[in-house]
């Protein structure tokens, strides 16, 4: 459809302010942070329900491709605009922030920024743990539909484990709920958790209903350094092993700790192979003693260095080093590729050993870090777009990585999603017949395709990942 058609049909929905047509801002919205750049034909800034509704039928009357869109932060591209069409700016959309503090539930529109919720919930001694590093400026309602988590995974577990509502607009352009405001709720189908982490493709969330938790009287928060990987990883999975289950476990590599000691000096240990954040949460009395057990074990595995915070400013400094990686690491070169491909905790050792035989094999600066503890790594090559040589390295460097992951026992996304990049390899992961199902419930939601086509399924003749 041209776009002056196009132009008209919105105009039947949105004022003329919030329709955007001209090429700059369209190119504003053809990139998020992860690798692709797509140009919509529009943008769209929805306020309400009704007018996404709108959207969505003449799209399937006319089978014009509709992307969801918050802030942009999608590490897979999953708001991209691979086959152009509208973009739904959801960023604008009518905020709502209602805490039940006696029910224990936040209430919330999808533009919600997620940092507001942890404060709000904070503010009247709730907690909500979903925590993605890019919570001060991604969506809530981007991170329900990638299923985003965060280092309090390992405890907490994932965002879906949080959401028990939802107000939906379907693919179809009808609205629906799903769930509720009661914890338990068995009627039905749960298509509440159908729906998060499915990446744009089965609906436009409007609202959510996110279950709270009393948030913990106190933590503690360790740091320990190590000579060799292999002792982080031991010390790890004997923590875990000793009974003590903490809220998080972070770990970063050498070329981790380097980068953010030349980005902003916070006096990490540079010469340790690797270091390990640790911090427990609950009960005074009990997290006293689980720290002090977290010590001994990582002296058992030869910790070269541990540091327990004795106040807030200390535990802000060490957590402040492990939130620079991701900007320091980006300083090392103009194309930053990350991954988050999960293994059993088991395999961490196994999985960092593959990371860097992979990174001697095609010479690349690629540098680890993630969620230990629940096995969520982040793999990051730091590369130049602009070298087709090497990028083409870099493509045979990452099918390397999802594939140690799988053969490992894991999984190709632990929390960025599949979007885009991993699409080649989700019947590897998943095999034929249980892609084949997730295909026949997108088919029997979406039958026109018209709600993020082009993502978490492979295209035709869409072989392996191509980055260049």
């Amino acid at each position: 459809m041209e776009q002056e058609q196009l132009y008209k049909l919105m105009q039947s929905i949105f004022p003329e302010k919030r329709i955007l047509t001209d090429l700059a801002d369209r190119y504003s919205y053809s990139f998020d942070a992860s690798f692709g750049e797509y140009l919509p034909d529009i943008v769209v800034q929805p306020s309400n329900k009704e007018e996404i509704s709108k959207v969505i039928k003449l799209a399937n009357e006319y089978k014009i491709p509709v992307y969801p869109r918050g802030s942009a932060t999608s590490l897979s591209g999953g708001s991209l605009a691979v086959k152009g069409g509208i973009v739904l700016d959801m960023s604008q959309y009518k905020k709502k922030l209602i805490i039940d503090r006696e029910n224990l539930l936040a209430i919330v529109s999808p533009s919600v920024i997620t940092a507001d919720i942890h404060k709000q919930a904070e503010n009247v001694g709730l907690f909500y743990p979903s925590d993605p590093s890019s919570s001060h400026v991604s969506t809530i309602g981007g991170n329900l539909l990638e299923n985003s988590s965060g280092p309090k995974g390992l405890k907490y577990g994932t965002t879906k484990e949080y959401v028990i509502g939802l107000e939906v607009v379907t693919p179809t352009g009808e609205i629906i709920r799903t769930g509720g405001k009661t914890v338990k709720n068995v009627t039905g189908y749960d298509l509440t958790r159908l729906i998060v982490g499915s990446e744009g493709t089965l609906g436009v969330v409007t609202e959510a209903i996110l279950r709270l938790i009393p948030k913990p009287q106190a933590r503690k928060t360790l740091l320990a350094s190590f000579n060799r990987l292999i002792d982080s990883g031991h010390a790890i999975t004997n923590i875990l092993s000793a009974g003590i289950l903490p809220s998080a476990m972070e770990l970063m590599d050498n070329a981790c700790i380097r980068a953010v000691e030349n980005y902003e000096p916070s006096g990490l240990p540079i010469d340790a192979e690797a270091i390990v954040i640790i911090e427990i949460d609950g009960h005074m009395a009990a997290i006293e003693e689980e720290i002090k057990k977290c010590e001994e074990i990582c002296r058992l595995h030869h910790a070269i260095e541990i540091k327990v915070a004795t106040n807030e400013k200390e535990r802000d400094s060490i957590w402040k080093a492990r939130k620079m990686v991701s900007p320091a690491i980006t300083q090392m070169g103009p194309t930053k590729i990350s991954e988050d491909a999960t293994v059993p905790r088991s395999q961490i050792p196994k999985m960092m050993e593959k990371l860097y035989e992979i990174r001697e094999k095609y010479e690349l600066n690629l540098v680890v870090f993630g969620h230990a503890g629940d096995g969520n790594l982040h793999p990051n090559i730091i590369t130049d777009q602009r070298n087709k040589e090497e990028m083409k390295r870099v493509e045979d460097a990452v099918s390397e990585i999802f594939e140690a992951a799988v053969e490992l026992g894991g999984t190709l996304s632990g929390e960025h999603g599949i979007g885009t990049l991993k699409a080649p390899y989700m019947e590897m992961e998943l095999g034929k017949d249980g892609l084949l199902m997730m295909k026949k419930i997108k088919e029997a939601w979406d039958p026109n395709d018209i709600l993020n086509p082009g993502k978490i399924f492979p295209q035709p003749g869409q072989s392996k990942v191509v980055l260049s």
